[in-house]
């Protein structure tokens, strides 16, 4: 099992290789190259965590259970909970977690990443255009998460509506 503060699964969804540190960066490609994108790396079981995890583990700004940086890390770690419906103490497969991340599109990292260095890199928002196009979430209509619970309901079922005409086809 691993323990992921909640803007580590985007993180680990856009990692490419570059880190704080060497010693970072080794211990990301551990965690994401080795166990998360390897076969059957969709059932590694993560648990979130309010505190530092698996990732900052070797950081160089790490302090204890907090981290140098602790206020702009609490804003992405409340905006990527938010955004990935993740709280404190859940259970989730890395499997779970990219379809979570699926539903997002690139440009909700401009607002949901504001303020971290690597998104005007690029890497987070062509790996989530990656994740997107490799996932059926983008043939189902999101669900807007603000809408009143009614207009939800309705939203699903037109959803369930439309692939279940889908799947009555006739042939011919």
């Amino acid at each position: 099992m691993i323990r992921f503060r909640p803007h580590h699964f985007l993180c680990a969804l856009g990692f490419e290789g570059k880190g704080y540190s060497d010693r970072f960066t080794a211990n990301m490609h551990e965690i994401v190259v080795t166990r998360l994108r390897a076969a059957g790396g969709d059932a590694t079981e993560i648990t979130v965590t309010a505190h530092t995890d698996a990732i900052c583990a070797p950081c160089p700004k790490r302090r204890g259970r907090l981290c140098v940086d602790q206020g702009k890390i609490a804003r992405l770690d409340r905006a990527h909970g938010t955004a990935l419906d993740l709280a404190a103490g859940e259970v989730i497969t890395w499997g779970q977690a990219q379809d979570r991340m699926a539903r997002l599109v690139p440009d909700d990292l401009d607002r949901i990443c504001a303020g971290c260095r690597w998104l005007e890199m690029g890497m987070c928002k062509a790996a989530l255009a990656r994740l997107r196009q490799s996932r059926t979430v983008m043939d189902t209509p999101s669900l807007d998460r603000d809408a009143a619970p009614e207009v939800r309901a309705t939203e699903a079922s037109s959803a369930t509506v439309v692939s279940d005409q889908t799947s009555r086809r006739e042939p011919g």
